[in-house]
């Protein structure tokens, strides 16, 4: 396998588990807790949402540095 393929496919496998973390975090607070009307704003991370927080980074990170070295291989 060259390196090409190899990069690609990461591309693609990050880029789905990616997608996978983000549906699976928990959604915060309606509109209004943008303008004050909740008290959930500054919550602190906690467990799992904390920890597909941090995979959800991680897997960014390892997708823009793939698609770069992609484009400068190419």
């Amino acid at each position: 396998m060259s390196i090409d393929v190899i990069l690609q496919l990461t591309m693609v496998v990050s880029a789905v588990l990616m997608v996978l973390c983000i549906l699976l975090q928990q959604r915060g607070a309606s509109l209004g807790a943008g303008f004050g009307s909740s008290g959930e704003l500054y919550t602190t991370r906690r467990g799992t949402d904390k920890s597909l927080y941090e995979a959800t980074i991680i897997l960014s990170v390892i997708f823009v540095g793939s698609l770069l070295a992609g484009l400068l291989i190419a």
